[in-house]
């Protein structure tokens, strides 16, 4: 293009024929997507369940918005996650059930499927228990050195 130069479409909305437009968008219809509040849905990637609530997304603005449904019923019954503090399934990943789920600290994960760690997610559901405790063991046992560790300081 050359300076100066001016597009064809300059000035015009886009082409559809002419009355047709009062028919595109008309009020109270929703999209085909829309799903309101209460729907649930499994999570493809992880496994968790899903749900929307009728709260107000922080973040769009929208009027519903997505949650994990094992943490919003855990919260309901146990008040707000404690900061640095994670909750961890104790059985399957899809029962929201607060029983099903433990809060624990964020440090206590590469004890529990890091690395070097014991696999947690695959084991079979009568170690879960064993394994955990172990994992928070030695992470009192890790945060006692390390307090002793500081007061020396």
């Amino acid at each position: 293009f050359e300076k100066g130069n001016v597009p064809v479409n300059k000035g015009r909305k886009g082409f559809c024929a002419p009355g047709s437009e009062k028919g595109h968008f008309p009020k109270g219809n929703r999209p085909h997507t829309w799903r309101g509040a209460g729907h649930e849905r499994i999570d493809r990637r992880e496994g968790y369940v899903m749900m929307i609530v009728d709260e107000p997304n922080p973040w769009t603005g929208a009027a519903t918005r997505p949650v994990f449904k094992h943490r919003w019923l855990w919260e309901q019954q146990s008040g707000p996650l404690p900061e640095g503090h994670v909750l961890k399934c104790l059985g399957e990943k899809s029962n929201p059930d607060p029983s099903n789920w433990v809060a624990i600290p964020r440090a206590m994960l590469p004890r529990l499927n890091g690395r070097f760690g014991r696999d947690f997610d695959n084991a079979p559901p009568e170690l879960k228990q064993t394994i955990l405790k172990i994992a928070q063991l030695e992470h009192e046992a890790r945060e006692a050195k390390r307090k002793k560790k500081d007061k020396r300081k």
